[in-house]
């Protein structure tokens, strides 16, 4: 979710209130949107392994964003039906926010309109860093080889699809280490729209592109 910062400056606005714009006004219409469209699944990369080397006091207002934007928005998301996941380390985060993340995830566990996966403390090279030594922790046999299916149970998304849509806003053409087991036929939809901007009419616009592509899938 690219542009926050951007958007803030450009609107003579605090950085955080980018980050809380869009945890506060955008995440739950586009949530709404998928549903409406079918989306089984939805995930929001909200806090990358990188973001941690920003300025302290941002890192420090974000972590109390989340403290209070994601128990908002999970127990109005709750109430929508929606199932909540969480990919990535929680490790580095304070207890309470881990325990706030943690209930909300079980509490939602039944629910079957779409499942939100929120992506926090994220990198691709750190999933498959944790796989991999999850991997080697366990096997018995360490002189066999790691297998595709091996790294896949060991990953953050277990029991997930492979990605089929990946939508960056905001201008940047590249990655950045999402997922990049799961994307490797993963559709990409590049826009300069920022992400405080990105409404449900933008979300639109990007399933209507994607429903033009031919997937072959390397056949």
């Amino acid at each position: 979710m690219d542009g926050n910062r951007r958007w803030a400056r450009q609107h003579k606005l605090e950085v955080l209130q980018g980050h809380s714009y869009v945890a506060n006004k955008v995440i739950q219409p586009l949530v709404e949107r998928c549903i409406t469209h079918g989306v089984k699944f939805l995930t929001l990369w909200a806090f990358s392994t990188e973001n941690w080397q920003r300025d302290k006091a941002e890192v420090a207002g974000l972590l109390d964003l989340f403290r209070d934007a994601f128990h908002r928005n999970a127990a109005e998301l709750h109430e929508k039906g929606v199932k909540l996941q969480v990919i990535g380390d929680l490790a580095r985060f304070p207890q309470d926010l881990q325990k706030n993340i943690t209930s909300w995830v079980e509490t939602t566990q039944n629910n079957e309109k779409i499942t939100v996966i929120f992506a926090l403390n994220y990198g691709g090279r750190d999933e498959l860093t944790r796989a991999i030594n999850q991997i080697m922790s366990t096997n018995l046999t360490p002189a066999s080889p790691i297998t595709q299916e091996e790294i896949s149970v060991n990953l953050d998304t277990v029991g997930l699809p492979d990605i089929d849509l990946i939508i960056r806003p905001g201008g940047e053409q590249r990655l950045s280490g999402f997922l990049p087991w799961q994307s490797i036929y993963a559709e990409l939809y590049f826009t300069e729209v920022l992400m405080p901007d990105f409404s449900a009419a933008e979300l639109d616009k990007a399933l209507a592109e994607y429903a033009q592509r031919q997937r072959r899938f390397g056949a």
